[in-house]
């Protein structure tokens, strides 16, 4: 079944330089299926698991496409594939034992368990149109770059991708939770060359895993648990989990393939059109998979591990960390979760990426809130997965669905007011509409005996519907549409069809209602997120599994983060000088308050409204305008300092331990948190008296240069900038300016309101958002 991203809790003993002595941690931003954790107490720690033969079955499944239905009867074409595969098995028994799936409704074809030599002798069978081995695993990401690549222009027309030779030579290591299929197609390494000379790590052998399953595209891959298993009251074992690098749930082998996919082509999904050719952000980098997190109790991570996969994977040489886990928004998140590891490895030159998490779309729900880490929302592609739903009287309405067929017929329909009960759904369809209370989910309804299910909600980007039950989302007025045919019609039916994609500019682009929105509620004065990318409803099969997962893709701010990370990859091939903080700039003061086709980007909610800062950071990422920025606001150690220390977190004595300098020191307490270098400017607290706030670039575009400012102010405030032009030479390459923020005619506390500053020189737009609150009485309710 396909199951909503939530984030689940544990709360851990920890200790850390200023006594914290407890956290909520929760885990990456992903679910899994029912009946994976539990067992009877023990405390034992887990030594090291023994090395386990990978399991490879002597009957692989196979599949085998035999055109067009040849009869109207499901039934008889279904009996049509049994007689194919008993004349290869010799027997009827053994043909319905070998039998996976029939495909019977929309074409003709089926999968079947098959020993190579007697998938050799099916594909020679006269009917048999095409056979191939099952490749469960190919990564469905392709409109991604289709949709960012959109943005590109003739003066870029040598492109991000070919300039950066698509990666080569990059390490992107990813700290996730459910490890790797190394056996994939996205994980072929034909055509690459030697592992980097920079790589240190290994890949460690374990359940159903073994080093022999690295390549050089998949360059290492290890495990950590030590740590979570201390907390547990049955350590973690075989029957529950892989013990080993092995991908257990699919989140984290999605994750690889988005970031760095290698090239698969001729491809197809129902619903969409076949041949794609798909990728991931940088084909040719390699991946080193740090599996931290587990499919124990509905999934858990520990900090101890995840720290420990921080360590090895800043020593084994990686240049980005694609790390698709957060903190509680209410945590101090500089202190704890993956703040601290993630500070190190950046000062090491290493870009961290993580997600904004999945709390929206309420403001203040923002999780990895640190100015060093590049913090991604989540935003739909300009795809659709439509679906429809006939009435009997021949009225057609549009909904949203992942249903792949076949069609259901018509079929009684039901409304349901009491979502505690579904004794009354078994044979219909039944509707519910969104309320309070949760409505019983598709799996539950199928358990019971329903044949469809209609949920009537307000708009949403989430489609938490499996591929194989016709399940469809609908909006309240054409809910009540149905409703009011279904009480004026005695005994009311409905047909439900699968989906099919839409694409293109008709499909408005927005943030997804479930990404989470800011500000920090710890450190409002820090814009987050940074940074938005699509991750919502991406299509991804699933990965072998014994269990019954019907779901197809993992949806949220963990799916956007790898695009990003593979952005990152790119551009530090591109620009190998560039700090992580010259490379988060130059996504972030180039992004759009665009779609592709230049119209605006709306925001998800209980209201649907143009999107702004706290929603999407900077905006949509443009990937070719990210490589030639003009001007970046860059940042060192110095700056995370003076962040740390203005938060109130850090003393000189802790700074210096942090750095590992004696003689460094927090900045002078009239330092303000306001001027930290970020590419982005965030008031919370404006008063009658104006803010001046300091800013620095750095120019990487032509030596010399003149920059004039262009200003957007937030609505009521006024907004200036000195000087007001920024000269570079070659003995210029930085320049500071000063912006001065009143309240202008406001008398009383505001809400945010949201602008802009742009630098330009003719050639180069480099802006950053604008966000300002009026607060005349402190710890006030507005």
């Amino acid at each position: 079944m396909f199951l909503p991203l939530r984030l689940f809790f544990v709360t851990i003993a920890f200790a850390f330089l200023a006594n914290v002595t407890s956290i909520d941690l929760p885990e990456p931003d992903f679910t899994i299926g029912p009946g994976q954790g539990g067992g009877a107490p023990d405390l034992a720690r887990v030594e090291a698991p023994p090395v386990v033969v990978p399991f490879v079955p002597k009957s692989p499944v196979y599949i085998i496409y035999l055109g067009a239905t040849k009869h109207d009867d499901p039934k008889l074409v279904a009996q049509s594939h049994l007689e194919i595969l008993k004349s290869v098995l010799g027997s009827e028994e053994a043909a319905k034992n070998s039998m996976i799936y029939n495909y019977q409704y929309g074409f003709s074809g089926f999968a079947a368990k098959l020993k190579p030599a007697e998938a050799h002798k099916l594909k020679n069978h006269p009917e048999v149109i095409t056979l191939v081995i099952n490749r469960k695993l190919m990564m469905q990401t392709t409109r991604t770059w289709d949709y960012l690549g959109l943005f590109s222009t003739p003066a870029s027309s040598k492109g991000l991708l070919q300039g950066s030779n698509m990666g080569s030579g990059a390490i992107i290591g990813v700290i996730d939770s459910a490890g790797i299929w190394s056996e994939s197609g996205v994980f072929d390494d034909n055509g690459y060359g030697p592992t980097p000379k920079q790589w240190k790590g290994q890949c460690v052998s374990g359940d159903q895993f073994k080093a022999e399953d690295c390549n050089k595209k998949l360059i290492g891959a290890k495990y950590y648990m030590d740590g979570l298993n201390a907390d547990l009251a049955t350590s973690i074992n075989s029957s529950t989990e892989h013990i080993s690098p092995r991908d257990h749930n699919g989140h984290g082998t999605q994750v690889s393939s988005t970031v760095a996919g290698s090239f698969l082509s001729n491809l197809t999904f129902p619903g969409l059109s076949a041949g794609s050719i798909m990728r991931g952000a940088a084909p040719k980098a390699h991946i080193a998979m740090y599996k931290a997190c587990w499919d124990v109790q509905g999934g858990m991570c520990s900090v101890a591990d995840v720290w420990k996969a921080f360590d090895e994977a800043i020593n084994d040489g990686v240049d980005v960390l694609s790390v698709s886990i957060g903190g509680l928004f209410r945590d101090l998140d500089a202190e704890v979760d993956i703040a601290i590891p993630a500070l190190h490895a950046v000062n090491k030159g290493i870009t961290v990426v993580s997600p904004a998490g999945n709390g929206g779309p309420r403001g203040t729900t923002v999780i990895n809130i640190s100015p060093w880490i590049i913090t991604v929302a989540a935003t739909t592609l300009d795809r659709s997965l439509s679906a429809f739903i006939t009435l009997d009287n021949n009225q057609t309405f549009m909904g949203q669905s992942m249903y792949t067929g076949p069609e259901l017929g018509f079929t009684d329909v039901m409304f349901s007011a009491d979502v505690s009960s579904v004794a009354t759904v078994k044979g219909k369809v039944v509707m519910y509409f969104e309320k309070e209370r949760p409505m019983p989910g598709p799996e539950i309804l199928q358990r019971n005996g329903a044949v469809g299910v209609i949920y009537v909600r307000t708009p949403s980007s989430r489609l938490e519907c499996p591929a194989n039950f016709p399940c469809i989302y609908i909006e309240i007025d054409i809910g009540s549409k149905i409703y009011f045919h279904m009480e004026t019609t005695s005994s009311p039916k409905v047909k439900i069809s699968p989906f099919k994609a839409v694409i293109g500019e008709s499909v408005a682009s927005i943030v997804g209602g479930s990404s989470s929105r800011g500000p920090s509620s710890f450190s409002p004065a820090i814009l987050k997120p940074d940074i938005a990318a699509p991750g919502l409803n991406l299509l991804t099969p699933r990965i072998p599994t014994d269990e019954d997962t019907s779901e197809f893709a993992y949806s949220g701010t963990s799916m956007a983060t790898p695009v990003i990370a593979g952005i990152v990859a790119l551009l530090k091939v591109s620009h190998p000088t560039w700090s992580p903080a010259a490379i988060k700039s130059a996504i972030v003061t180039t992004a759009r308050s665009t779609d592709p086709y230049g119209e605006p980007l709306t925001a998800e909610g209980t209201t649907p409204k143009i999107a702004d800062a706290f929603d999407y950071g900077g905006g949509l990422v443009d990937m070719e305008k990210a490589t030639d920025p003009g001007l970046v606001y860059d940042m060192d150690m110095n700056d995370y300092v003076h962040y740390l220390c203005s938060a109130a977190l850090y003393s000189d004595k802790r700074v210096s331990a942090l750095t590992g300098n004696v003689t460094t020191k927090c900045p002078s307490s009239s330092s303000s948190i306001l001027d930290i270098n970020v590419p982005s400017i965030t008031i919370p607290d404006l008063k009658g008296n104006v803010k001046v706030i300091t800013r620095t670039v750095t120019n990487v575009g032509p030596v010399d240069s003149v920059y004039k400012p262009v200003i957007k102010a937030p609505l009521g405030f006024d907004v200036k900038v000195s000087p007001e032009e920024l000269v570079f030479n070659k003995g210029t390459s930085k320049a500071a300016f000063t912006v001065s923020v009143s309240s202008g005619s406001y008398k009383a506390n505001t809400g945010f309101f949201f602008g802009s500053l742009t630098w330009s020189d003719g050639l180069h737009n480099v802006t950053i958002p604008v966000s300002v609150r009026a607060n005349f009485i402190d710890n006030f309710y507005l």
